[in-house]
């Protein structure tokens, strides 16, 4: 083998053609809507980690299990990255009618990048929090809220910070 580029091998890199059963493919009994996400701090230094809040609530008339998926976009970066990485997933339980807040980290190693080694670059991230990928089609209806955040410095080795 003398390709080793994941490009069409993993749903990282599918580029245009959507994988037939993405990551978190499936139906609920129930509905969940997801709102105020939330990005802290909005611009952070290059070796800080990233603080995420979201609010679920189950929209539907029984009791359910949803898995919350966080997913990071680098909106421009040195070398090839995925279209989009899983950071982060959760399976919360959520009674009929309630909602509830759920906190998770995105550590600043999530965010480097392989160039001869692993590195950390400046630059604008999108953070994607949904029951599934973003742009992912299936039948039963689920949301990805999105927000931007910016990393500010200058590029160093991930073992420098």
């Amino acid at each position: 083998m003398e390709n080793y580029t994941m490009e069409g091998r993993t749903y990282r890199y599918y580029g245009q053609e959507a994988p037939l059963y993405p990551f978190g493919y499936g139906l609920s009994y129930t509905t969940f809507c997801y709102r105020d996400l939330v990005l802290s701090p909005p611009v952070l230094p290059i070796c800080a980690n990233l603080s995420v809040s979201v609010v679920l609530e189950n929209t539907g008339l029984r009791d359910g299990e949803e898995v919350v998926q966080l997913y990071l976009r680098w909106e421009q970066s040195s070398v090839p990255v995925p279209r989009w990485q899983l950071v982060a997933f959760r399976r919360v339980a959520v009674l009929a009618g309630q909602e509830t807040k759920l906190y998770f980290q995105v550590l600043a190693e999530q965010r480097a990048i392989w160039a001869q080694n692993w590195r950390l670059e400046p630059g604008t991230f999108t953070l994607f929090a949904g029951g599934q990928q973003p742009g992912q089609k299936t039948r039963a209806p689920s949301e990805v809220l999105s927000a931007r955040f910016s990393v500010t410095g200058t590029a160093r080795p991930l073992r420098g910070c």
